[in-house]
């Protein structure tokens, strides 16, 4: 039992440090482009290339750390959220 506790915080010590890793790419990535606005940032038409490729990147270790399917479309992530709320307050 503590061998597993010991493995899931440092699965959970893992999966922080790649969000975090991930989210300051997409500040680094931001930086690039000081002359533009969120807005601008963000449109979907113009958004760079690199910004659009660091968010995907946080994405994908944000999946990872919920352990949800890479594949799960917006909506199956909303309702997965919401299960694991459910669960949480049925707790209490």
């Amino acid at each position: 039992m503590e061998a597993t506790a010991s493995s899931q915080s440092q699965q959970l010590r893992d999966a922080v440090a790649s969000i975090e890793q991930t989210a300051q790419g997409i500040l680094d990535t931001r930086a690039k482009y000081h002359d533009s606005t969120l807005a601008d940032l963000y449109d979907d038409t113009f958004m760079p290339a690199d910004l659009r490729k660091a968010h995907r990147e946080n994405d994908k270790a944000v999946m990872q750390a919920y352990g949800f399917d890479p594949k799960l479309s917006e909506s199956e992530i909303v309702a997965e959220l919401f299960k694991m709320y459910q669960k949480l307050t049925e707790k209490q």
